[in-house]
């Protein structure tokens, strides 16, 4: 195994090598496995390898799923191989800025910490050490109604503004006793999600716990118990209410002063009916292809959606997002933040609040090294002339777990 290992190494620092190609996937996921310090990972993947190692194979499951066959979440991936960056030269790059602000929500870079549940599941800091590093490193984050972790506990260790990501409940008023604690705690913001109305098919996510002979019954507990229903009479109500319609936003909005965001958007229709009944912002999102098996990518959606809104309400956009070349196209297309869940929960998985503060230095690094390559100082200097869309996905060879 050494040599292999070595040989592996070798081959790794090869010119020849410029594509993630499977074999270089493997190259990548073999050393991850090595690394134990987060200072050495030098991509999402390799920590994504160290969390692998790390992280129980049920667990890791929940996390890489999509619905279905995958498509739609190999779709987020391949998405940003339609799009190709058309750089400007001799401009002042001697500085770059990527501080955003959305609705109110500073932070120093429009990598936005998305909603993801029971983090628990992956290091025992859960939400903590996520809001820790999103603290160290001022990135703005938004919790789920999932959280493994208590709101008020997650608020007071970020230490800025929450976002509140919000199931709708039944019976209503779960739902708005939610909202009134989540605006208690500090939140200036709730994304209600709409694109779960009736559960999802995760197939991976099964295959990969029949690989675990623990007994999930120790750590795992049914989705009401979770610590945003405490207090709540659940017994019999379900945490998310199918018979929702747009008339929601009107209903959340005579609950809570609070931006209301709407998170699933996929196509320029919806997005149009979110600005007509009265939404502030919405999250492009398929929920990171974890949703509805759609075959569509985000970034491909990204286009209609901003047309649709026109400069109405921002728009932040999620899914599928590795590299600070991907953040810059979805810039570049209008989005004005964009959400990352599975690379910083890797990190977390991987080497706890450390981790997740690595895989933010790792994705700032290379989108400043984009912009000042494209001749962009700043975010709003990233613009529709610096991307060009193809038509059509650009085959690069089989991504291995790339996609993932």
């Amino acid at each position: 195994m050494f040599q292999r290992r070595e040989f592996l190494k070798y081959l790794a620092a090869s010119p020849l090598l410029t594509s993630y190609s499977a074999f270089a996937q493997e190259v990548e996921e073999t050393l991850g496995e090595r690394l134990t310090d987060p200072s050495e990972v030098i991509n999402v993947w390799e920590m994504e390898a160290v969390a692998r190692a790390k992280v129980p194979p049920a667990h890791m499951g929940y996390l890489l799923t999509g619905v279905d066959s995958d498509d739609t979440l190999r779709a987020n991936r391949e998405g940003y191989t339609r799009f190709q960056i058309r750089p400007r030269r001799l401009v002042d790059v001697s500085s770059t800025d990527m501080s955003v602000n959305v609705l109110g929500a500073e932070a120093d870079s429009p990598f936005f910490l998305c909603p993801l549940g029971s983090q628990g599941a992956f290091h025992p800091d859960a939400e903590l050490g996520s809001a820790r590093a999103a603290a160290a490193k001022n990135h703005h984050m938004i919790l789920s109604t999932m959280s493994s972790t208590a709101i008020e506990a997650v608020a007071e260790a970020r230490d800025k503004p929450l976002w509140f990501q919000l199931y709708v409940a039944t019976p209503w008023e779960n739902s708005a006793t939610m909202l009134r604690r989540a605006e208690a705690a500090g939140c200036t913001a709730v994304a209600l999600t709409i694109d779960l109305p009736a559960g999802r098919n995760t197939e991976t996510d099964q295959l990969m716990a029949r690989g675990d002979d623990r007994d999930c019954t120790v750590c795992h507990s049914p989705p009401r118990l979770k610590p945003a229903f405490d207090g709540l009479n659940m017994r019999g109500f379900g945490v998310m209410n199918p018979a929702m319609t747009w008339d929601v936003i009107g209903q959340m909005k005579e609950v809570t002063n609070m931006k209301v965001i709407i998170k699933g958007v996929e196509v320029g229709s919806d997005a149009a009916l979110a600005v007509q009944y009265g939404a502030d912002g919405i999250i492009l999102s398929n929920h990171g292809g974890r949703a509805t098996e759609t075959g569509r990518s985000t970034i491909e959606c990204l286009p209609e959606v901003i047309a649709a809104v026109n400069g109405r309400i921002p728009v932040i956009i999620d899914g599928g997002i590795r590299r600070g070349t991907d953040a810059f196209k979805a810039l570049a297309l209008g989005a004005a933040a964009v959400g990352i869940g599975r690379p910083y929960v890797w990190g977390l998985g991987a080497f706890g609040q450390a981790g997740v503060e690595r895989v933010l230095d790792l994705l700032n690094r290379e989108l400043a090294i984009t912009m000042r390559g494209s001749g962009t100082p700043t975010i709003a200097d990233i613009g529709g002339s610096y991307v060009h869309d193809v038509g059509h996905r650009v085959p690069r060879g089989k991504l291995g777990r790339d996609l993932l």
